[in-house]
């Protein structure tokens, strides 16, 4: 796939704004949990060829180094990938890091027994396009692996509490969170991948004692809230949006007011590439 311009430019502005934040910290705090799940439900064996695609700081791609697999990490984002290496030199795993973007993956078709991504790849603008790569990088007979959070889950929800303070989107873009809709995965492989396992579970998140400490959080490290505040902000709405996602947090608090607990489902997909 060659980019033109207009989408060279749209993935610079996306890898500043994933930047802007600090996605290892939102890791070690309450995600790493996910790579390791997404790693058994794909059955990685040793000596398996693995792509993790947005794979952040190796959440996914570590834990499959740890079974004997040759694993290579990739991502938009450079210094998640230095947070990775320093992750896999501290556990003593060797893995292959390439910057990438996920909807021009500059890997040969059909190079990997198993293409996976936890919660990465469903943040690509356009979906259809990196739908199309992870199915070319996969060898026929291999394995897609996907995590993603869901619509109707916590983070669906967070995405639509935001919506009215973002700034309007390029066109094109799709909600990141339809890649945890069963139903969209099926449009977007359209036959090329066989489902074995289409099933929805929920990380537990206990790591926030006020439930507004949650929001507090996102604000300090998630690229998405931080830009979507600063947009808030020129339009002199940064108390409205504050307001909006301290509610959402005492929506969502599954626990208590001085002892907070958020479940946030996703779904997990595995299937054959045909």
């Amino acid at each position: 796939m060659t980019t033109s311009v207009d989408d060279a430019q749209l993935q610079t502005r996306h890898r500043t704004m994933w930047g802007s934040g600090d996605y290892p910290t939102m890791v070690e705090t309450f995600l790493t949990p996910l790579g390791p799940r997404l790693v058994e439900a794909c059955g990685i064996a040793p000596g398996d060829r693995v792509l993790d695609v947005a794979a952040g700081t190796g959440n996914a791609a570590l834990p499959a180094a740890a079974r004997g697999a040759r694993v290579t990490a990739s991502d938009l984002v450079p210094q998640w990938m230095d947070a990775g290496r320093e992750r896999a030199a501290a556990q003593g795993l060797d893995l292959e890091w390439v910057e990438a973007n996920a909807e021009d993956l500059p890997f040969d078709s059909g190079s990997f027994d198993v293409v996976m991504s936890s919660i990465g790849v469903m943040f690509a603008v356009h979906h259809q396009v990196a739908a199309d790569e992870l199915v070319r990088v996969c060898r026929p007979g291999g394995t897609i692996g996907l995590l993603s959070w869901t619509p109707e889950g916590m983070l669906g929800a967070l995405f639509r509490t935001m919506k009215p303070f973002a700034p309007t989107p390029p066109p094109g873009a799709q909600p990141p969170v339809l890649w945890g809709s069963e139903d969209h995965l099926r449009a977007l492989f359209g036959g090329r991948v066989e489902f074995t396992t289409l099933r929805r579970e929920a990380l537990e998140i206990t790591a926030f004692a006020d439930p507004h400490d949650y929001a507090r959080h996102f604000i300090a490290n998630y690229g998405p809230t931080i830009a979507v505040r600063a947009n808030a902000a020129r339009e002199g709405r940064e108390a409205e949006f504050d307001a909006a996602l301290f509610a959402f947090c005492d929506e969502w608090n599954r626990g208590t007011a001085d002892a907070a607990r958020f479940e946030k489902e996703y779904l997990i997909a595995v299937g054959t590439r045909r």
